[in-house]
């Protein structure tokens, strides 16, 4: 169906919208070229919610290698309101709640679009050919998503994600830079290489006070000085959980302990949580795992996908093993990607820099309107956007940096008058 039908189809339905409620904006998108399988959700945020499927090519560049079926989620508002394009990361199941709604979309009072990112869930090609898996095929998802509903919504944009999802946020607007008129990545990296080197040294001298990184390096040492006593309660631990791994479990233990301040300091654990170095074997692997969950390095798990692209392109962060190496089995943390997540299967999957030449590229070139929000306690905020010093002449590109904040830094987490200075400047954009 040509768009101008769409239009005419719609304006036929408007005015029935108030008396025909969920059937109108239903059947609109069923009108959707490539839309299929709509159904209604039950929503606490909006009065017309769905679940449906758009048929997408497996590579953009070559209909020959077939299409597949990606999950998209909209929570609809009204036809001449603002919408918000969710640029998700990882799988969209979340936004099936009816609880959900997207911070921008709630301060806006805009429609919500969720379009699940490929590879992921219930948006698989089949036969899963991980060739296609790059941030550019999913860039034109997101493109072809954008086109066939602005039938729907000829209003402003804003697309926004978090953490990979803000990743996909700042590639989309590089790549589409005209789709939308707002981009808002949140807590978004942008990373060089498979072990970025920038995470290390935040880590040990950045994050936190002095007194805070001690205490994470002493607790990791009490821990690796145990590890005789721990290890058995790790092996019934994964045994209860069936993890299984392509090393052994004492070398997975080494991890563990590495990745222990970053998952801390990722989702804002205060330091004060830390047991006593005195506490029993139980009460010092109770807190361990909670922090720094073993599932993280078992194969063939749901982060699979992630894993391909940080290895393919979108990169990630090494681990600094001298403080412990007296008391580890590893020998080296090189490539543990590959070896630990991701095997032989992947074995010519490599490290390709162009993404982040490009982006960068983009950032330094244009100036578009963007607001980046991070957490200063977040690791991930040492691969950030932040500290590109072209950004500081920049009109209406804003990075906000939240002190102490966490992954789980949002607009609504930054204090009086920041919070207030950030909506805004996305109101006023967005209005105009």
């Amino acid at each position: 169906m040509k768009r101008y039908h769409l239009f005419l189809l719609i304006a036929l339905l408007l005015p029935l919208q108030l008396m025909a409620g969920d059937p109108v904006v239903e059947q609109c998108l069923k009108s959707l070229p490539g839309i299929s399988d709509v159904q209604p959700l039950e929503s606490d945020v909006c009065n017309n919610k769905f679940v449906m499927y758009i048929t997408q090519q497996v590579n953009p560049h070559d209909p020959a290698a077939g299409t597949f079926r990606q999950r998209v989620i909209l929570c609809h508002v009204g036809f001449d309101r603002p919408t918000v394009l969710v640029t998700e990361g990882y799988y969209a199941h979340y936004a099936l709640r009816p609880s959900y709604q997207d911070e921008v979309a709630r301060l806006l009072n805009a429609n919500t679009i969720t379009v699940e990112y490929r590879y992921f869930a219930k948006s698989v090609p089949e036969p899963c050919n991980w060739d296609y898996l790059t941030v550019e095929n999913s860039l034109f998802d997101l493109h072809h998503v954008n086109q066939t509903f602005h039938a729907l919504y000829p209003g402003k944009w804003v697309a926004t994600g978090i953490s990979k999802g803000g990743q996909t946020t700042m590639f989309y607007r590089a790549f589409f830079p005209n789709d939308v008129d707002v981009s808002v990545p949140y807590v978004a990296p942008l990373n060089r290489s498979t072990e970025d080197g920038r995470h290390q040294p935040f880590l040990e001298k950045t994050v936190g006070t002095k007194a805070e990184r001690d205490s994470v390096k002493a607790f990791q040492t009490e821990v690796l000085k145990r590890k005789q006593a721990l290890l058995p309660l790790l092996t019934d631990y994964c045994q209860k959980k069936a993890y299984a791994f392509r090393v052994p479990l004492t070398d997975i233990f080494d991890y563990l302990v590495l990745e222990y301040p970053f998952a801390l300091w990722q989702w804002g654990t205060p330091v004060s949580k830390i047991p006593s170095l005195a506490a029993p074997d139980s009460v010092l692997f109770k807190h361990f795992v909670r922090i720094s969950e073993p599932g993280y390095f078992t194969p063939n798990n749901p982060s699979t996908p992630f894993f391909v692209q940080a290895a393919r392109e979108l990169g990630y962060y090494g681990y600094d093993m001298e403080p412990f190496r007296q008391w580890m089995s590893i020998n080296t943390t090189h490539d543990y990607l590959h070896r630990i997540m991701l095997g032989p299967e992947f074995v010519q999957v490599r490290f390709d820099d162009t993404l982040y030449r490009k982006t960068l590229d983009f950032l330094k070139r244009q100036d578009p309107k963007m607001i980046y929000i991070y957490g200063g306690d977040d690791p991930w905020s040492a691969s950030s956007v932040e500290g590109l010093p072209y950004l500081k002449k920049k009109k209406n590109i804003k990075v906000y940096v939240l002190p102490k904040g966490s992954h789980r830094t949002r607009i609504n987490s930054f204090p009086e008058p920041r919070r207030s200075e950030i909506i805004h400047q996305l109101m006023s954009w967005v209005g105009e």
